[in-house]
């Protein structure tokens, strides 16, 4: 069954046209042996799929050399720059493989260290991740930044994998296919594995300097991670039941608002104070409006959450395994 399996190996460009041709070379070395009898792990085939994220060097022409050269290199080119979760994303839905991986392609990424990663597949589990070991990268523009990010997302998501930003990783393609790849959410590929409940394991990976091109990485990240990390915590916790998020606010806020008219009604008859002068009058009445509004905004959720689901025939759980199940009923299910 291995034997027969195919890895599409996802990899998204923007102006690496020098190292494009070393990137292929090694990723045919690592990856050729694997498709040898008796090789183990093993693939029956492979493909690379190179996107072009809006390149403005040569990088393009570069492909096309090595794509007329190599039939197993596909190459997609995208109108304009439109990030790297959207270069990721259109990579998935033109790879063929059983399974995918994904890396980057500036040679930070040590191709030789997807073989290992096959190996952890045949284990059991549904998707591995890299860890970068020895992270070659500048201590405090990259490191620093990244231990933070990675401690903050791990304490809010509960996902302990270590090294959210490494990107080079292998999943199974179906798990691949469910993920909901938009904005900026690659940084949370790993959070959003767990989401679907897949095995997952992370192991060390190589991890090299840049020698050619320029880094796309800048401090601006860093923050975005906070408001994306806001996102994904509300698709992890409350995608199928927004009442639960909005409504437990809106009745906090009711109940202060009744609590704040209770005082404001105690101080009348224990003060003589004037309601309409007491300032615990409008906070109550502010109170009840948000929580009312909070509690609205929660239902509106409950109905856009039922019509995300059933519109795109898409199933609140996901299955494993099935055994002796009739098909037709897993057609229905599916």
């Amino acid at each position: 069954m291995n034997q027969a399996r195919k890895l599409s190996v996802i990899i998204p460009i923007k102006e690496e046209q020098d190292n494009l041709r070393p990137l292929h070379e090694r990723l045919t070395a690592a990856l050729e042996p694997l498709t040898k009898p008796g090789a183990s792990p093993s693939l029956g085939d492979y493909e690379i799929v190179l996107v072009d994220d809006g390149s403005r060097d040569q990088s393009m022409n570069v492909l096309r050399e090595i794509a007329a050269a190599d039939r197993r290199v596909k190459v997609v080119r995208l109108r304009r720059n439109y990030g790297q979760t959207p270069a990721l994303k259109a990579g998935i839905d033109h790879a063929s493989g059983d399974l995918i991986a994904t890396m980057d392609g500036d040679l930070q990424n040590d191709p030789a260290d997807l073989p290992v990663m096959l190996g952890q597949i045949d284990e059991g589990y549904d998707a591995v991740f890299g860890e970068r070991a020895r992270r070659q990268d500048d201590l405090f523009l990259r490191k620093v930044p990244s231990l933070i990010a990675n401690g903050l997302i791990r304490r809010v998501t509960g996902c302990q994998i270590r090294d959210m930003g490494c990107t080079i990783r292998v999943m199974r393609a179906g798990i691949a296919r469910e993920l909901p790849l938009y904005g900026e959410l690659h940084r949370f590929i790993p959070v959003l594995v767990q989401m679907t409940g897949a095995r997952m394991v992370q192991i060390p990976a190589r991890h090299h300097a840049r020698v050619a091109g320029v880094t796309k990485y800048n401090l601006t990240r860093t923050f975005r991670v906070v408001l994306d990390l806001i996102t994904v915590q509300f698709l992890h916790t409350y995608l199928a039941r927004p009442m639960h998020a909005m409504g437990m606010f809106g009745l906090a806020c009711m109940g202060l608002g009744f609590c704040s008219l209770a005082a404001t009604v105690v101080m009348k008859w224990t003060t003589g104070l004037w309601m309409t002068g007491n300032p615990f009058l409008l906070l109550s009445a502010l109170f009840v409006l948000i929580g009312t509004q909070s509690i609205g905004l929660g239902l509106l959720g409950e109905v856009l959450s039922r019509t995300y689901f059933e519109s795109q025939d898409k199933r609140s759980y996901a299955v494993s395994e099935a055994l002796n199940i009739d098909p037709g009923a897993s057609r229905r299910a599916a």
